[in-house]
């Protein structure tokens, strides 16, 4: 009997990085769960496009500041395909404060559905995992990767909540492999400036992606290949990988949306 087509859920995929991820992840085989919170026509765009590719996706609303709604997602995950061996916890809050305008609010928001998200699914796909192995499918092991950031190597003092909440994943990251093994795997990948935003104008996300010692940071498609690696190699846990080209190992005083 062949083994079932392997499932992975990738958060905040509906479009941006999350999205090439899932669509990378399909064009391996995998079978996509589109997870979203607000994007509904992105979603089904990203899942319709999974499927063509793949043959089986569907789209997931959750929104991972609310332990509910993290707490469901993997059951419904699991009810739709039958099973779930990959979480991929690329949805991420990303806002600014910094040292004077911080606050508990802005820290909460950011640690709920950045690290305290991730965790809740890591539990739930191990749980899930040791359900199968219980039930006689002794082979089965799952994996998660965690989306961070070279910041993490190359501190700066903006986006001081968002930072701190990655800063927390990825000791999270370090701690899950520790518990979770050797059900699940459990690996960091951290790219540099990937893509613009409405804080950096084409031309100023040209000359800083270029910012790096290889003369250019990471692409998408760099991240989704590096995503997939992780999610492939069964020797891997516990370790980041960064895909930055070598924007850790250089010193930037501010973000570089605000340079």
């Amino acid at each position: 009997m062949s083994s079932p087509t392997r499932t992975v859920l990738v958060t905040g995929s509906a479009k941006r990085l999350g999205r090439e991820i899932a669509l990378a992840l399909a064009h391996a085989g995998w079978q996509v769960a589109v997870h979203y919170r607000d994007s509904v026509e992105d979603a089904r765009r990203t899942s319709r496009e999974c499927a063509e590719i793949s043959g089986n996706s569907s789209t997931f609303r959750a929104n991972l500041g609310n332990e509910t709604a993290v707490r469901n997602l993997v059951p419904k995950v699991v009810a739709h395909f039958g099973h779930l061996d990959a979480v991929v916890n690329s949805a991420s809050t990303f806002e600014h404060d910094d040292v004077s305008s911080f606050g508990f609010a802005a820290m909460e928001k950011h640690m709920r559905s950045n690290a305290g998200a991730a965790i809740l699914l890591a539990q739930a796909l191990h749980s899930h995992v040791q359900e199968r192995r219980g039930g006689g499918d002794a082979a089965a092991r799952g994996a998660v990767v965690n989306l961070l950031d070279q910041k993490l190597w190359n501190q700066n003092p903006d986006f001081f909540s968002y930072t701190l909440s990655k800063a927390a994943l990825e000791a999270a990251t370090t701690m899950l492999a520790l518990a979770l093994a050797p059900t699940l795997r459990v690996v960091g990948v951290a790219p540099g400036l990937t893509l613009t935003s409405t804080l950096l104008t084409d031309a100023q996300f040209q000359e800083r992606h270029k910012m790096a010692l290889l003369e250019r940071s990471s692409t998408p498609e760099d991240v989704a290949a590096t995503v997939r690696f992780a999610l492939d190699n069964r020797s891997i846990t516990g370790t980041t990988l960064l895909v930055d080209g070598g924007q850790h190992l250089m010193r930037f005083e501010r973000d570089f949306s605000l340079m």
